[in-house]
C-alpha cells in the first residue's frame, strides 16, 4: 500500500507492483483520422502524454494534456444549506433581500454540492492500463472506499468523439460521485470561448463570482456544477484559441425526465454540468450520480456506470453544439414526431372570439385623468397590487387583428381604449422623465400606473412600452398626430438618458432620479427604440442614436456572450430579449445595410439557440398528465425556449414556455445563412403543442408546467400568441415560396422576444398586391397539419389560399372554402383554373410535400 497527497486530500492506493509491471510497455494510444491520444506509464500512474487534432490537412497539438481521474466522496449526506455569501460589484450582498423569488434559487445553487466544494476529492492517475482492442483502452484504480475502472474506445459513427465508460464498486458505505477525467485543460489567456448551454456563455473569466453565475457575465472563476433542469444542451464545451472545441456529451440516458411517468419531475438532478473541473482548471466535465443526490448513495459492493463521450471539434463551439444537438440528442427525430391536432391558423381565429368576448380575456374599462382606458386584468406579481393590475402586451397583434377581420368589436370596443391606455401610460409633465412610461401596469384600484418591481423607470421600458407601441400603432395610423408628437417625446428623452459611450443605464430611481443596478450593465436592445423614431420619424439625429447605441451593444453584449433580461421579477436574469437583440440587429441592417449589424445579429441568434431545450430525446413512450393519456412527444421540452434560463430562471421550476416568439425570426435567420438548426428550432416550437392547448379558448399555457391550463392568470398572453404565430407563418411563406409571398414588417413587440407586426400596408402574392384577411371559417384545411393563410387582392378582384404543411411528412388535405362568410368583395367566387362560380368547395384534395406550400387563387365574376 501507498499513500500519496495529490491536491489536498490524503488517500491510499492499493498497487500491484506485478499488475504494473505486467503491462506490455509503457504507452498506450487510441489514433485514427481524427484524433491521436497517447497515454505514458508514469511514476503516479498512467497520464495523457500527447492529444492531437486534424485541423484541416493539419494537426493540431493540443496544450495541457492530463487524464486525471477525480472521485469524489462523503461518509454523510452534504448540506443542501449555502455556507457562503457573495457581493456584487458595488460590494452589496448578493442577491438582495427585494428579490424573494430568487432567494431559494440562490440557495440551493451556492451550497457545497452546487460550489463543487462538498465530501473529499480523490484525484488520480490510473495505475494499470491495457490495451483490450485495436480501438479500446482499458484503465483501473483501486483507493480504499472504492475501485474504478475506465475504458476509452472511439465511436466508429463519429470518429472525433471518443466514448467513455466508468464503474465504480463501492467498498464502503457513503455518498459518490465520479467526475468525467480531465482530457486536457485550457489556460485561462488560450480561452476562446466556454459554455453550459442554458447557463452562461461567454469568452473570459468574470472575477465578481455573482455576475458571472447570477447572469452569465462571462465564465465563472468557480467549478460550479449546473443541474440539467436548465441545461438547454447537455453539453458542456470549451474553446480554446488553437480552433480546437472540447465537449462532453452524456448518454442521453442519463439526464432526468420533466415527467418521467405522470407528475411533474422537473427538478430531479441526475447528472452534474460544468466547465471546470474539481481544481478549476477549463476543462469541460461531467458529474455521475451528483453528491448526495439520488443514485449517489452506495453501500459496500454496489456498482455504478456511467457512459459520456468527449468530441473533439475541428471548428468553433457553435458546430460542436449542432454534433450534441443532432447527432446525439436526434433532434431531428424529435421534431419528426410532431403532429397538430388543431392548425395555428385555427388557434388565431378561435383566439379572436375569445379576446372579443370581456369575460373570458377579462377586459376592463376604467376612468383615468378625464380618459376611459382599456386593458385585461393581470394576475401575476406586481408590487403594490390588490388583484387589480392590468396591462397590454402586443399592441401589433391588436392592431393587426382588428385591422384583418374588421370586425367592430375590435375596433369600437378596445382598440379606442387601448390607445387611451397608451397615451396615459406615459408621462407628459415636464422633468426627467418626460417622454418615458410611467410603469407596465395599471393597479384600477390604487389608480396609479407602477412597475413590476419596484418604484423604477427604464430606458428599455421607454424603448418598450413608448417607442414599440406607439411605432407599431403608427404603421396603422400613420396620420396620427397624436401618436407621432408621442412618439417624438420618448425618443428625445431616451436620447437625452444615452451616455457618451452609446450604452443606457438599467434605470433610475423614480423618486432621486438617481442611477439603480449599478451592478449590471444594460445589455439589452434599448437602442431599438431609436430606430422605430427614425423609421417613423425620419430624423437622421435617431438613427445615429440607435447606430451608436448598437455599436457599444455588440462590444459588450454580443462579442462576450453577456446579456441582460428584461424581467424585473427575476432581477432581469438573461432572457427572450436576447433573441430580440438579433432581430434588432437585423432591422437595423435592414436600415443601414452595415454588414457589421447582419453579423452580430447571426451571433446573437446562435448564442440564442442555448435558450432552445433539444433533451431529453422525444419518444412514443405513454405518460399520463392530469389524468389524460399522453405520448412523450406530446408534452416535449425539446424545441421549447426559456422564459429565462441559468440559475436564476423560471425554467427552474416551471420549464420552458409555450410563447414561441423567436420562431419567425429562426425562419428569417435560417433563410440568410442556410443553418438548418434556425429552421428546426422554429418548426420544433411551434407545431404540434396541442397538449398546452385550453381547448374552450385556444389560449396555450405559458409555462410548461400549466400544460393545459390555458392563459391562466396571464389573459393578455393571446395577443402574444396571435402576434407570434402570424410572424412564424408568413415568415415561412416566405422562405418556402422563395419571396414570392411577402408582407412588409412592423416592430418587434415588447417584451417576449423578436415577433413583428404585419397587416398595416399590403403586400405581395404571387406578383399581386394584397391584404391579409382573417376569416373564421372562410378556408379552413380539414387535415389540422396544413395551415390556410387568407389574403384578398388590393383591388378587390382576387382571393388567395396560402396552404402551408407543418410537418416533416407529405399530407394530403381538402379545403373547405365558405366564401359567403366573407366581409369584403361582391358577386360570386370563380375557380380560376376552370373559371365557374362556385359558393363553396371541399372536395378537392391537395398534396403537399414535408414542409411543401402551394397557393389556391379564386377570382370573383
Amino acid at each position: 500500500m501507498m499513500c500519496i497527497r495529490p491536491g489536498y486530500v490524503w488517500f491510499c492506493l492499493l498497487v500491484s507492483i506485478g499488475l504494473v509491471q505486467g503491462q506490455s510497455g509503457k504507452t498506450l494510444s487510441l489514433k485514427n483520422d481524427r484524433i491521436n491520444l497517447d497515454w505514458h506509464l508514469t511514476k503516479t500512474g498512467w497520464a495523457i502524454h500527447k492529444l492531437a487534432v486534424r485541423k484541416g490537412n493539419g494537426w493540431v497539438t493540443i496544450a495541457n494534456p492530463s487524464g486525471e481521474n477525480t472521485l469524489l466522496y462523503a461518509a454523510d449526506k452534504p448540506s443542501a444549506k449555502p455556507d457562503t455569501t457573495f457581493t456584487d460589484r458595488t460590494g452589496a450582498l448578493f442577491p438582495g433581500p427585494l428579490y424573494h423569488y430568487q432567494q431559494s434559487q440562490w440557495a440551493e445553487t451556492t451550497n457545497p454540492v452546487s460550489l463543487n466544494k462538498a465530501g473529499e476529492a480523490y484525484h488520480f492517475a490510473a495505475q494499470s492500463g491495457k490495451q483490450t482492442s485495436a480501438n479500446q483502452l482499458q484503465f483501473r484504480h483501486e483507493t480504499t472506499i472504492a475501485s474504478v475502472e475506465t475504458t476509452w474506445s472511439f465511436d466508429p459513427k463519429f470518429p472525433t468523439d471518443i466514448l467513455v465508460r466508468q464503474t465504480l464498486t463501492a467498498k464502503k458505505p457513503g455518498y459518490f460521485s465520479l467526475a468525467s477525467p480531465t482530457l486536457a485543460s485550457v489556460s485561462e489567456k488560450d480561452l476562446a470561448w466556454a459554455t453550459v448551454p442554458g447557463y452562461f456563455q461567454g469568452n473570459q473569466i468574470q472575477p465578481n463570482f455573482a455576475l458571472a453565475y447570477a447572469y452569465g457575465h462571462g465564465v465563472p472563476s468557480l467549478p460550479v456544477v449546473y443541474r440539467e433542469r436548465c441545461a438547454s444542451t447537455l453539453c458542456p464545451l470549451v474553446s480554446s484559441k488553437q480552433g480546437v472545441t472540447v465537449s462532453v456529451i452524456p448518454d442521453p440516458s442519463l439526464g432526468r425526465d420533466p415527467w418521467a411517468s405522470d407528475k411533474i419531475t422537473q427538478e430531479d438532478w441526475l447528472i452534474g454540468l460544468s466547465h471546470k473541473n474539481r481544481k478549476s482548471q477549463l476543462t469541460p466535465t461531467l458529474y455521475y450520480p451528483v453528491l448526495g443526490e439520488p443514485k449517489s448513495m452506495l453501500k459496500a459492493g454496489d456498482v455504478i456506470s456511467y457512459t459520456f463521450r468527449y468530441s473533439l471539434t475541428d471548428g468553433d463551439w457553435f458546430r460542436a453544439l449542432n454534433h450534441a444537438v443532432y447527432d446525439l440528442y436526434d433532434f431531428k427525430q424529435s421534431l419528426a414526431l410532431r403532429q397538430n391536432k388543431q392548425s395555428l391558423t385555427d388557434r388565431v381565429q378561435k383566439m379572436h372570439h375569445y379576446l372579443t368576448d370581456p369575460k373570458t380575456s377579462l377586459w376592463n374599462v376604467e376612468a383615468y385623468k378625464g380618459r376611459s382606458i382599456g386593458a385585461q386584468s393581470y394576475l401575476g406579481g406586481v408590487v403594490g397590487s390588490n388583484k387589480d393590475a392590468m396591462k397590454n402586451s402586443d399592441y401589433g397583434a391588436m392592431w393587426l387583428l382588428a385591422t384583418a377581420t374588421r370586425d367592430s368589436l375590435l375596433t369600437k370596443n378596445v382598440l379606442p381604449y387601448a390607445l387611451n391606455f397608451k397615451l396615459t401610460q406615459q408621462q407628459t409633465a415636464d422633468g426627467f422623465f418626460k417622454g418615458a412610461a410611467i410603469g407596465q401596469y395599471y393597479l384600477a384600484k390604487s389608480k396609479k400606473f407602477v412597475e413590476e418591481w419596484g418604484a423604477v423607470v427604464e430606458p428599455i421600458a421607454l424603448t418598450y412600452y413608448i417607442m414599440l407601441d406607439v411605432g407599431n400603432m403608427l404603421l396603422f395610423e400613420p396620420d396620427n398626430q397624436e401618436l407621432k408628437e408621442r412618439l417624438r417625446i420618448g425618443a428625445d428623452r431616451l436620447l437625452d438618458w444615452q451616455k457618451p459611450d452609446g450604452s443606457w443605464a438599467v434605470a433610475y430611481d423614480r423618486q432621486s432620479e438617481a442611477e439603480a443596478f449599478t451592478d449590471i450593465k444594460d445589455l439589452r436592445p434599448t437602442f431599438y427604440g431609436s430606430l422605430v423614431a427614425y423609421r417613423i420619424l425620419k430624423d437622421p439625429k435617431y438613427l445615429a442614436s440607435s447606430r451608436k447605441g448598437a455599436d457599444w451593444f455588440i462590444e459588450n453584449a454580443v462579442k462576450t456572450g453577456s446579456f441582460l433580461g428584461v424581467c424585473g421579477d427575476a432581477r432581469y436574469a438573461p432572457d427572450f430579449a436576447t433573441g430580440q437583440s438579433a432581430q434588432a440587429l437585423l432591422d437595423l441592417f435592414d436600415l443601414t445595410n452595415d454588414t457589421r449589424y447582419k453579423e452580430a445579429a447571426i451571433l446573437a441568434a446562435k448564442i440564442y439557440t442555448t435558450s432552445i431545450y433539444t433533451h431529453p430525446v422525444a419518444s412514443h413512450k405513454p405518460k399520463t398528465v392530469n389524468g389524460t393519456a399522453r405520448e412523450d412527444w406530446e408534452i416535449s421540452q425539446s424545441g421549447l425556449s426559456f422564459e429565462h434560463g441559468g440559475i436564476f430562471g423560471s425554467a427552474n421550476r416551471h420549464g420552458p414556455i409555450q410563447l414561441a416568439s423567436h420562431a419567425g425570426l429562426f425562419i428569417r435567420l435560417y433563410q440568410l445563412t442556410g443553418e438548418p438548426i434556425f429552421a428546426d428550432m422554429a418548426r420544433a416550437g411551434a407545431i404540434g403543442r396541442d397538449a398546452f392547448v385550453d381547448a374552450k379558448t385556444s389560449v396555450a399555457s405559458y409555462y410548461w408546467n400549466a400544460m393545459n391550463r390555458g392563459a391562466g392568470p396571464y389573459p393578455h398572453h393571446a395577443w402574444w400568441q396571435i402576434g407570434w404565430i402570424n410572424d412564424y407563418l408568413l415568415a415561412e411563406a416566405n422562405l418556402r415560396s422563395k419571396g414570392q409571398i411577402s408582407f412588409p414588417r412592423g416592430f418587434v413587440t415588447p417584451k417576449v422576444g423578436p415577433h413583428q407586426t404585419y397587416g398595416f400596408a399590403p403586400g405581395t402574392v404571387l406578383g399581386e398586391q394584397a391584404n391579409l384577411l382573417i376569416q373564421d371559417g372562410l378556408a379552413t384545411s380539414v387535415n389540422p397539419n396544413i395551415e390556410a393563410i387568407t389574403a384578398v387582392s388590393t383591388d378587390q378582384k382576387k382571393l388567395f389560399i396560402i396552404l402551408l404543411n407543418d410537418v416533416a411528412q407529405p399530407v394530403n388535405t381538402t379545403v373547405k372554402l365558405q366564401p359567403a362568410l366573407l366581409r369584403t368583395g361582391n358577386g360570386q367566387l370563380t375557380n380560376l383554373t376552370t373559371k365557374q362560380a362556385i359558393t363553396s368547395i371541399n372536395d378537392t384534395t391537395i398534396s403537399l410535400p414535408a414542409y411543401g406550400i402551394t397557393t389556391l387563387v379564386y377570382e370573383w365574376k
